[in-house]
């Protein structure tokens, strides 16, 4: 049975997936792929269907990868391709009536390669520094801006002050003065500005939100809310990765959990944040945890096979089924997507090197208590030894019922007054672009609705902007004040 709807499966998902103008995309043979849809096949066929208890028209679902409409082509510049900048630009490759790359800045000559022929950018838009394009007349609608969290402030003032219309990767900045600078830009050059929350644009947070909001639970009393970072995730990302020390790039809370934050704001609504504690440490990746004859690499230890975040596990068992996305893709930074270039990388790069031996000062594990206006509480928990990766844990209490969803959902709904569960799946597309169906399909929401934003002039569409994330932001630099002071920190209306 497995194979019969293999065949068919695997061949709509390639021929939606793959496009003539993705040079990646041909290097990664379609046999490859073959284990990873007969896994998923075989899990679907063992899983028996949970049924909603009230109509169909309890799921939500979102419609279908917007066809091209005869609207506006918004021409888009690129600073810094990484995997989220890289990973936007594919809206473009699936959606060209809708949005063009005009341009691209990024200090890596491989990657500016890639997207030359991804997109025919023209040879006097290419840039190895950011601001060789701002000195520039404006040449774009937009600007993505995905460079490192410690490079996102000053491109952003200055391409808001040039008029384009800016979508920043989160966080906005490491610094509270620095996000509010970022806002005042953008509001004095009237600018529109979507921050890479994307987890406000994922099906299960928006449905959430449509609950609490219609009254489903009565009133919010408290919200628990976990975060699973998957302790390969934390290794490969917070121990030998960019965000692995402070000094490089920023604390783990707002690094990785800011999304986390920001969604508990989104759920309680208007009511502010009034005080916050938090407790965190860095556990069990250091140098007093390293096993006995472990050596500085994992592709020459001797205890390899015994650890769980050997790079040998994490990165080539993983090439050597065909896996070359990522991770695998952050460790071959020089372009080439093969087990040689792979090994080399790990022999002499950071991805090899053992977990205990690293440079990383960044918390592992995570708690924070907040109140809201009107005595409403919310508990957050940032874990990274879980087993489950990103699939996040939410219970919220009300007055009137219990609201519990887990990953992808479905959302389950307990009535107090009638003892009655019942069950919203919240449903993306079944077909998204394979590049843009992280984080639950959010990825695509969310430059779907910044793209229309820009063509439409309407700020509207963007449901993390300015004003919200900016507050959002200030209560994790709180958190983390709490942290570090040992102390319970009371939070003015500006954020202070």
């Amino acid at each position: 049975m497995v194979e019969a709807a293999l065949g068919s499966l695997e061949s709509r998902w390639w021929t939606h997936w793959r496009n003539p103008n993705n040079p990646i995309v041909d290097s990664v043979p379609r046999s490859c792929f073959m284990p990873f849809w007969k896994r998923f096949l075989e899990k679907s066929m063992h899983q028996v269907p949970k049924v909603p208890e009230r109509p169909a028209t309890d799921t939500i679902v979102f419609e279908d990868p917007r066809p091209d409409e005869d609207v506006k082509c918004v021409t888009v510049l690129i600073v810094g391709a990484g995997s989220r900048g890289m990973c936007y630009t594919y809206y473009a490759v699936h959606y060209p009536r809708r949005m063009k790359i005009v341009g691209v800045a990024d200090p890596r000559s491989c990657t500016r390669e890639v997207l030359k022929k991804m997109h025919h950018i023209d040879e006097d838009k290419f840039f190895d520094d950011w601001r060789e394009a701002v000195k520039l007349e404006k040449f774009a609608d937009a600007v993505i801006i995905a460079t490192p969290d410690r490079l996102h402030k000053d491109p952003a003032i200055a391409f808001a002050k040039k008029g384009y219309h800016i979508l920043l990767e989160k966080p906005m900045a490491i610094d509270p003065e620095d996000c509010r600078e970022i806002v005042r830009a953008c509001k004095e050059n009237n600018v529109i500005l979507a921050v890479g929350h994307v987890m406000r644009y994922h099906p299960v947070s928006r449905k959430i939100k449509e609950l609490l909001d219609s009254g489903a639970i009565g009133d919010i009393v408290h919200i628990q809310h976990l975060e699973p970072i998957g302790h390969w995730h934390f290794a490969h990302s917070y121990v030998r990765g960019n965000w692995r020390n402070e000094e490089e790039s920023t604390f783990s809370l707002l690094a990785k959990s800011c999304h986390d934050i920001d969604l508990i704001c989104y759920w309680m609504g208007e009511r502010r944040c009034v005080k916050v504690s938090s407790f965190g440490t860095l556990s069990h990746f250091t140098k007093e945890n390293k096993p006995e004859g472990a050596s500085s690499r994992c592709l020459d230890c001797s205890v390899e096979e015994t650890c769980p975040y050997s790079a040998q596990k994490v990165y080539l068992n993983r090439a050597n089924h065909g896996m070359f996305g990522w991770p695998v893709a952050v460790v071959c930074n020089n372009g080439v997507y093969d087990i040689e270039s792979l090994t080399d990388a790990l022999k002499t790069g950071p991805y090899g090197r053992c977990v205990y031996e690293c440079d990383n000062d960044v918390v592992s594990n995570q708690v924070v208590n907040m109140e809201f206006e009107g005595g409403r509480t919310a508990a957050f928990t940032m874990m990274a030894f879980t087993y489950a990766l990103g699939s996040r844990k939410t219970t919220i209490f009300g007055t009137k019922g219990e609201l519990r969803c887990k990953g992808k959902g479905p959302i389950k709904v307990i009535d107090f007054v009638t003892d009655k569960e019942t069950l919203y799946p919240a449903e993306t597309a079944p077909f998204l672009p394979l590049h843009l169906s992280s984080h639950g399909g959010a990825d695509y929401y969310l430059i779907d609705s910044f793209i229309s934003a820009v063509a439409n002039n309407d700020p509207s569409l963007i449901i993390s902007g300015p004003d919200d994330t900016l507050q959002s932001h200030l209560l994790v630099f709180e958190a983390e004040k709490s942290r570090r002071e040992n102390c319970v920190v009371n939070i003015d209306k500006e954020g202070h």
